[in-house]
């Protein structure tokens, strides 16, 4: 290793620079290509009706929001890596590391569900460009800038390059993760609320219009609560956070075991030809549902035992 003395003359380390721009530069064209998304979501409204293209004006509404935020947030995070800030450090390294996760659960699915996924007359090539498109994009790429932004050396580098301490710093990076995707899942219920047929499972039944949007924005701004106090690492959120994500997935269960999925479809604003295209991929069952549903809880479970240990410790005590 190198010291670098320019940069700190306490902590002995080699200089990632180069990588923190190269890294950036990619995170930077994700960010662009998302945006390339949304012209072309506009153009195939355009082209294809609604009924074949599966973009009605709400869920059109949504893709529209979903791709211009990522663009923001990817443009933004890869600017902040070629200047080497310690904030653009930790955020990338929570997203690389989620986008991994999902990388994973893509595969799978592809795998696990290809006979329903593909037509037994398709080319069997095609099945594989996908498969090879999805784990390069979606499990080596993020894979490779997890490992990358976890080095000490590119802590080193930003805490190097950036002294001051930020926000990013006040909150150990797995809690900040719990945080923020808490945050996330409650702008995405609220944007679901306002701009679809806004539709709740609620223990076996399935609440619509009016008395779904209230729901669906009570849990959001709970959400945000606990988002808030999850990153001031409050015992209470830790505790509030898992009564939340239990009190859900049991209902969601619930619910999905005792109504037809065609029904949540249909209140959620989808045209019987888009309802039949999903129940020909055979997989979008309640059972499916269900059992998704469990699964994530236990997964979750373990992931807020897992971040426990840093609440209710202040910031001496976790040093």
């Amino acid at each position: 290793m190198n010291e670098s003395s320019d940069l700190n003359s306490h902590v002995e380390y080699t200089d990632r620079r180069a990588g923190l721009i190269f890294f950036g530069a990619l995170v930077i064209g994700v960010g662009a290509l998302c945006a390339v998304l949304v012209p072309l979501l506009f153009l195939a409204q355009f082209l294809m009706p609604s009924s074949s293209s599966g973009l009605n004006g709400r869920t059109m509404a949504v893709a529209v929001m979903s791709y211009s935020a990522m663009a923001v947030v990817f443009i933004w995070l890869g600017v902040g890596s070629i200047l080497c800030r310690r904030w653009a450090r930790t955020l990338l390294l929570i997203l690389s590391w989620s986008w991994f996760l999902a990388g994973i659960l893509m595969l799978g699915i592809l795998f696990w569900f290809a006979p329903s996924l593909f037509p037994t007359d398709a080319p069997e090539p095609i099945l594989w460009i996908i498969v090879i498109i999805t784990a390069v994009f979606c499990v080596a790429l993020p894979g490779a800038m997890g490992l990358f932004y976890q080095s000490k050396h590119v802590k080193a580098t930003c805490e190097a390059r950036d002294p001051a301490a930020n926000w990013t710093d006040t909150c150990p990076a797995p809690a900040l993760t719990n945080s923020l995707w808490l945050g996330l899942g409650s702008f995405w219920l609220l944007a679901s609320s306002l701009t679809t047929q806004s539709v709740a499972p609620m223990f076996g039944y399935l609440l619509s219009g009016t008395p779904a949007m209230l729901v669906l924005l009570i849990c959001s701004a709970a959400g945000l609560y606990l988002a808030w106090t999850s990153y001031q690492l409050r015992t209470a959120a830790w505790w509030g956070t898992l009564a939340a994500v239990a009190l859900a997935s049991l209902s969601a269960a619930i619910t999905f075991a005792r109504v037809n999925l065609s029904d949540f479809y249909r209140k959620s604003g989808y045209s019987e030809q888009q309802i039949a295209q999903l129940q020909d991929l055979g997989f979008f069952t309640g059972r499916f549902m269900v059992w998704s549903t469990i699964v994530f809880f236990f997964l979750f479970l373990v992931y807020l035992l897992w971040i426990k240990k840093y609440f209710g410790k202040t910031a001496k005590d976790r040093e």
